[in-house]
């Protein structure tokens, strides 16, 4: 039996990557959010450099 081959062909609608949801949206879009991931973020790092300065 012979399987069968999926391609996908160029711009039909599988060729793009999904829509993100309106919670998605949101979050991205949030200054707030995003100033707390930079908080991380920054520590994360910091934590790294002074872990090899030591």
């Amino acid at each position: 039996m012979k399987e069968e081959v999926k391609r996908t062909t160029a711009y039909s609608q599988e060729s793009y990557p999904p829509m993100p949801t309106k919670s998605t949206l949101f979050w991205r879009r949030n200054v707030i959010w995003q100033a707390w991931r930079w908080v991380v973020l920054n520590i994360k790092i910091m934590k790294i450099v002074v872990g090899g300065h030591s």
